[in-house]
């Protein structure tokens, strides 16, 4: 492997072209916009960010081993719904528990999903687009139309949204936000140094190959999909606590947000390359889209085709960047080859005497 190699990923020359975008899009927008660069404005976006940001760890892990989740948003939906009609029937349940039952509840929705693609062989975009509906027709079925009003949850799951941590200057780092930032900070380090990270790394790059070495690819994919529902049952009490006021079409068209970020962030969609960190980015683009052309008051159908011109690009560009690179190593190894060794001065000859 040549220093090029090493050092020059296509992860890597994403997220820096998104962070380069991701800034000239608060410019751009800053222009446009009246009171653009103000505390209002950053909270609003770390709010958004923060529902997409955790489910979208969630996401990569899925797409690492070459598989999808599309029911994340009716999994955030369920989760936020049921977790609320809880949390309005008992309002001293203790907030640990609530957070609990959520992602429970996410991970035996997640489970479901696990099952039929690990053991069921059924590939996932069908399988996760099935229960995408069912999750969501469930939902509609037994909530009897009903909707979880804010008068009706306890004062610190109202007053969770507002709560801040720290601040600096007149910008406020408030709880939701720094969760989702925790979480991408575990995630991060689990799948770039523990041994189960590498092995979803390697399920992706070569399925083959990692079944010829004995990895259990089946219950690592399960546990994705556990770990996909889970965090999408902790973003679905996140989303009760942005929003209070929860109908049935809680979390709809989050799946589209969730693998935009993904994609855009990095993640290759047919697996094996990408970073927690890069989904984060991903998502802090999405969220800056979201609010921005929100203000500008433009078409949310807008921008549903943004996201997925978004998707598109990202695809594409991961294809040009890839075989770039590949062009870049070959001839970097070429060059390697070809230089002769360095086995340091020639011996000296010496007159026969």
């Amino acid at each position: 492997m040549n220093w090029l190699q090493r050092y020059v990923r296509p992860e890597q020359v994403r997220e820096l072209s998104l962070l380069l975008l991701i800034i000239v899009a608060v410019i751009v927008f800053g222009s446009m916009i009246d009171n653009y660069y103000t505390s209002r404005t950053f909270n609003r976006i770390a709010s958004s960010v923060a529902i997409i940001t955790i489910v979208a760890v969630g996401q990569t892990l899925v797409v690492l081993t070459r598989n999808i989740d599309l029911s994340v948003g009716s999994i955030v939906g369920c989760t936020a719904y049921f977790t609320g009609t809880l949390l309005a029937q008992n309002n001293d349940l203790h907030p640990l528990l609530v957070v609990l039952a959520a992602v429970a509840l996410g991970s035996v929705l997640g489970a479901i999903n696990g099952v039929f693609v690990a053991w069921g062989r059924v590939p996932s975009i069908i399988v996760t687009l099935g229960t995408l509906a069912i999750y969501r027709g469930l939902l509609v079925d037994l909530s009897g139309a009903k909707t979880v009003t804010t008068d009706s949850l306890p004062s610190w799951l109202v007053d969770l949204p507002r709560v801040n941590l720290f601040a600096i200057g007149e910008f406020d780092f408030r709880a939701m936000f720094m969760l989702a930032l925790m979480i991408v900070i575990i995630f991060q380090v689990g799948t770039s140094f523990l041994a189960l990270g590498r092995r979803l790394y390697a399920i992706g790059s070569n399925p083959d190959a990692a079944k010829l070495i004995g990895l259990p690819i089946k219950r690592l994919v399960f546990l994705t999909f556990v770990l996909s529902g889970a965090l999408s049952g902790l973003a679905g009490f996140v989303t009760l606590a942005r929003f209070g006021n929860i109908t049935v079409e809680a979390g709809r068209g989050l799946e589209l947000e969730v693998v935009a970020a993904v994609v855009v962030g990095g993640v290759n969609i047919f697996g094996g390359s990408g970073t927690i960190m890069g989904a984060m980015l991903g998502a802090i683009m999405i969220g800056i889209l979201e609010q921005s052309l929100f203000r500008l008051q433009i078409s949310e159908f807008w921008r549903d085709a943004l996201l997925g011109l978004l998707i598109l690009l990202a695809v594409a560009s991961d294809a040009v960047i890839l075989q770039r690179l590949r062009s870049l190593w070959a001839r970097a190894d070429l060059k390697f080859i070809a230089k002769p060794p360095d086995d340091g001065p020639a011996p000296e000859r010496r007159a026969p005497p």
